[in-house]
């Protein structure tokens, strides 16, 4: 076999190339990783997933500090801008030590360089050559957007920007209220910042289930963030020494100013000048079009992770992509992603997670459902930890599967594991109320849930 012939190659290390690359290889292929960074592991590791979730990890330690008294603690501190950083920084270069560790061991050859989609199939890696494979895996993920004419100034900013910024915000305004802008405005407002969220949509977390988008916005006003729903951004400016955000809601115009703008609207995928298009691959608003299977309209040649025109831009979706993809390359049955039997999860304060259909979703395939809200605030664990919360299921009539579970409230990222379950095998509620929960928990929530779905509601009216 020449040097420059592969098995498979992978351009792009985030959570779907390396997932990709991985698991070809451990599964006998010869597999080269091609990567522009200087470090592996992509958005997700180097400046998404994992550096926002330890910010929110020290935003967590701030909250309880200052809400110590609640729980008989005597307690003062303020942020460590610094100390707070290097922390985000030891937890990053130790998993892509470890990730780094792993594509060795699996000998898997990284190419460093920006590559091109070449006929071939084939990689053109600037500075290296044609690194030519049987498969070829597009893994190169995604961008934050901005809004039409906006830049990137010293105050308006992206996720990417907000990372690195020498300092903690006194005040910000967040446009934008996915998870990203969710996620970061919380960040802020734990820090201590006044913080200010506008979003075009009719409802914060506009992607999540009417009831949950409620409690959401009941929740930051509590915590005192403004947000405002259903309001169009008209301008923008950086003024120096701080930024103005107008925008319209209610028919009145607003304008507010900040220390910064971190614009959070979404992010569009990495794909101009990487000869795509030229190859034959067909892209979507710039997503490579694939099939159920992801393969591209080029034989051979796949897409994955956020560069997909798939529904979700996650990344657990990219990591579960890849395998999926390696494993077709190797000539596994690999059925079908379902989507909507994927978890979605926000770590705000308070968090979000759900997974399946929403009331709304459900109620528009024609579906007769019940629906049943728990407050968490009847769990002894909840008023232990000191949050209240909710979970919503969405069930098919008369004793039929659950379709869908939507949670807001302390840890309810973690708790989405069960409910993924539940909603993907099809269980019926009087089945998951025969399953005892550990007391006292927050996973009572699901229990309790299915308790009251099955009429045998316990501590719910």
């Amino acid at each position: 076999m020449p040097d420059d012939q592969y098995d498979v190659a992978v351009l792009g290390s985030g959570t779907g190339g390396y997932s990709a690359a991985l698991r070809a290889a451990q599964l006998g292929k010869r597999v080269a990783l091609i990567e522009r960074d200087e470090r592996l592991g992509g958005t997700c590791l180097l400046r998404g997933c994992i550096p926002t979730k330890a910010l929110l990890r020290s935003a967590e330690v701030m909250d309880a500090v200052r809400r110590s008294g609640e729980w008989g603690i005597e307690a003062s501190g303020e942020p460590d801008w610094d100390g707070i950083q290097a922390f985000k920084g030891k937890v990053v270069d130790k998993l892509v030590g470890g990730l780094t560790g792993l594509i060795k061991a699996r000998k898997i050859e990284v190419i460093r360089g920006t590559g091109k989609l070449a006929g071939g199939p084939a990689v053109e890696v600037e500075g290296h050559g044609t690194v030519r494979a049987s498969d070829v895996v597009l893994a190169t993920g995604s961008y934050p957007r901005l809004l039409p004419g906006m830049e990137v100034t010293d105050r308006v900013i992206t996720s990417d920007q907000a990372l690195e910024l020498p300092y903690i915000p006194g005040s910000a305004v967040v446009i934008g209220a996915g998870a990203v802008g969710l996620e970061f405005a919380s960040f802020y407002r734990s820090m201590g910042a006044e913080v200010t969220v506008v979003e075009a949509l009719p409802r914060l977390a506009p992607l999540e289930d009417e009831d949950v988008s409620k409690e959401l916005a009941r929740a930051f006003r509590k915590r005192g963030i403004a947000a405002h729903a259903g309001a169009k951004v008209k301008d923008v400016k950086d003024a120096g020494d701080h930024v103005e955000v107008t925008y319209e809601a209610g028919g009145r115009t607003e304008t507010v100013s900040a220390d910064v703008c971190l614009v959070a609207v979404g992010r569009g995928p990495v794909s101009q000048g990487l000869g795509y298009e030229e190859a034959g691959v067909e892209l979507e608003r710039g997503h490579a079009k694939v099939d159920g299977q992801l393969q591209t309209a080029v034989s051979h040649v796949w897409a994955i992770g956020d560069l997909a025109a798939t529904p979700f831009q996650l990344a657990h979706v990219s990591f579960a992509e890849g395998i999926a993809v390696a494993e077709r390359i190797a000539g596994i049955d690999v059925p079908e992603i379902d989507y909507i039997g994927i978890p979605r999860v926000t770590y705000s304060t308070p968090e979000v997670a759900s997974v399946g259909l929403t009331e709304a979703q459900a109620r528009e395939r024609g579906l007769e459902i019940e629906v049943e809200r728990f407050s968490m605030q009847g769990l002894g664990k909840a008023n232990i930890v000191g949050e209240g919360g909710m979970v919503k299921m969405v069930a098919v009539a008369d004793g039929g599967p659950i379709v869908g579970v939507h949670m807001i409230g302390p840890h309810v990222t973690d708790l989405v594991a069960e409910a993924q379950l539940i909603t993907n095998w099809e269980a019926a509620a009087g089945e998951v109320a025969s399953l005892i929960h550990p007391h006292p928990s927050l996973s009572e929530a699901i229990g309790e849930s299915a308790l009251a779905l099955a009429g045998k509601s316990l501590h719910a009216p």
